[in-house]
């Protein structure tokens, strides 16, 4: 039965290391339920080649960023955001990581409101899974905008989630195992904060840092960071400069790859190991696993996350 649930979960994630890091450990782990933009991959319309493959290929195609924290003795599992590829990620996470609890999941911790990180919050709606009291974690701006807003007030208004607020640098202690904690980062704040999260467990940690506009932007330095982590998963919207011809760049600041190559350079080869780009365009050659963008990453001891990934925690 592990087999078959291996063969299945492989085709269907376009990984291969899924048995033994999920079934049978009793470690929390980390999983990864998507890799790409807030668009997906590949995009609506995008009728160029970075996308022609994966529209004929549907094992090509990868979810919108987000990852789950689980805890196998407890049963209880967490998203850290809600993108608009909820549905699937839900189901996916069913596969890698089943509970026998009643709850789908304890709860969801949003970064910030742009559309590809709480859009699915929707389907915690009357229309689709009528979810009751559902813990949604989100900073303060956050809160007003979803309790403020339709159609996410609607959610608060029908008690289907019950936002916990949070603060920065405040950790949140999800079990006797577990804790989370956010930390802002600079990035287009047109409705809320943004934050990334800092997952902690009994053995390990890992960051999830899916959005920000430049590193020296930033009043953290990054390197320690990644060196006081086990793993960092990193904003990698865009591979380089020239990747959008005719739109200017400067309006979607993100830290291109060839940046954080060249930054991160500096480390030693164990902290550039802990690094696993997420969070790619549709247009980032390194979704391609033989593309020279993806060899330049693994010449340089880093990584680009896999959808289904594991970490233990």
């Amino acid at each position: 039965m592990r087999f078959i649930i291996w063969l299945l979960l492989t085709a269907y994630c376009g990984v291969a290391h899924l048995t033994d890091e999920v079934l049978g450990q009793e470690d929390p782990q980390l999983i990864v339920l998507g890799i790409a933009q807030d668009g997906g991959y590949p995009q609506a319309g995008c009728r160029r080649t970075c996308c022609e493959r994966a529209w004929q290929q549907p094992e090509l195609r990868r979810f919108v960023s987000c990852v789950a924290i689980v805890d196998p003795v407890t049963g209880q599992r967490w998203m850290l955001d809600c993108t608009p590829d909820f549905r699937d990620q839900l189901h996916l996470l069913d596969q890698l990581a089943p509970t026998k609890s009643e709850k789908l999941l304890d709860g969801i911790f949003l970064t910030h409101a742009h559309v590809g990180h709480y859009a699915g919050l929707i389907h915690l709606g009357r229309e689709v899974l009528g979810t009751k009291h559902m813990p949604v974690y989100c900073m303060p701006r956050l809160q007003y905008f979803l309790e403020s807003q339709g159609p996410w007030s609607q959610l608060v208004s029908l008690k289907q989630i019950a936002i916990q607020r949070i603060n920065a640098g405040v950790t949140i202690q999800l079990n006797d195992r577990i804790s989370v904690t956010a930390i802002p980062v600079p990035h287009r704040d047109e409705f809320s904060e943004t934050v990334a999260f800092l997952v902690e467990g009994p053995n390990r940690s890992a960051l999830y840092l899916p959005d920000i506009d430049k590193w020296d932007q930033w009043e953290v330095n990054i390197e320690d960071l990644i060196k006081k982590v086990d793993v960092a998963l990193l904003d990698a919207t865009f591979y380089d400069a020239r990747e959008l011809p005719g739109r200017d760049m400067s309006e979607i600041p993100h830290p291109f790859i060839v940046e954080s190559i060249e930054r991160f350079s500096a480390l030693s080869s164990d902290a550039r190991s802990k690094i696993h780009f997420i969070h790619l365009n549709h247009s980032n050659p390194a979704l391609e696993p033989q593309s020279d963008a993806s060899r330049s990453i693994q010449s340089a001891g880093m990584h680009v996350a896999g959808q289904a990934e594991v970490h233990q925690l």
